[in-house]
């Protein structure tokens, strides 16, 4: 079943309020919103609060004989889940733009995009982070996770002074970029 076949028949499911069709939208459309949320001040809960607001749209949406969507349902989510959150950003004073000049800024197939590509670097990132091994992840980890400062890291992890620990940072982050550039190549 192709893409738009497979689209469609979920939202005629959902229209019908199957289950399996709301279920199936929410596996596979929530975490991008999630992310979003999450990266734009919000919490867990308010990714919860604000998808289900956006499921509502799109089942009013589906309900209706003429509704035609244009676009994946994924786009058309994030982009309703996005609108929603800018508006309650707005209303907490969290957020200082209009969210109409946002939304010309940037297109939301492209704001999408963006986001997956992100997404996908960190989940590449952390591959490789894992792979590293210790003293490595720690030592990394520390510096630019936890911020810590190079003495306090010399300290922690046995060094003489903090140019060894600089210096040992140093190798690791190298061994770290050739195992993330070897995950990517093979990507690309």
């Amino acid at each position: 079943m192709d893409t738009s076949t497979q689209e469609k028949s979920l939202l005629e499911g959902l229209a019908r309020e199957d289950k399996v069709s709301i279920e199936t939208i929410y596996r596979e459309h929530f975490k991008v919103v999630q992310g979003f949320i999450l990266a734009n001040n919000g919490t867990p809960d308010d990714a919860a609060d604000i998808f289900q607001e956006a499921m509502i749209v799109l089942f009013e949406k589906s309900k209706q004989p003429d509704f035609e969507l244009n676009c994946q349902i994924r786009t058309y989510l994030y982009s309703v889940s996005k609108r929603l959150w800018l508006k309650r950003l707005q209303q907490m004073n969290r957020f200082s733009r209009h969210s109409d000049d946002m939304e010309l800024a940037i297109p939301v197939e492209e704001d999408l995009e963006l986001h997956e590509k992100k997404q996908a670097d960190f989940h590449m990132m952390e591959n490789a982070l894992n792979k590293i091994g210790e003293p490595c992840k720690s030592l990394l980890e520390a510096y630019y996770i936890l911020k810590k400062p190079m003495q306090q890291i010399a300290t922690d992890f046995g060094y003489t002074n903090a140019d060894n620990a600089k210096t040992q940072k140093y190798k690791c982050l190298v061994r770290l970029k050739k195992l993330f550039f070897a995950q990517y190549k093979q990507v690309q």
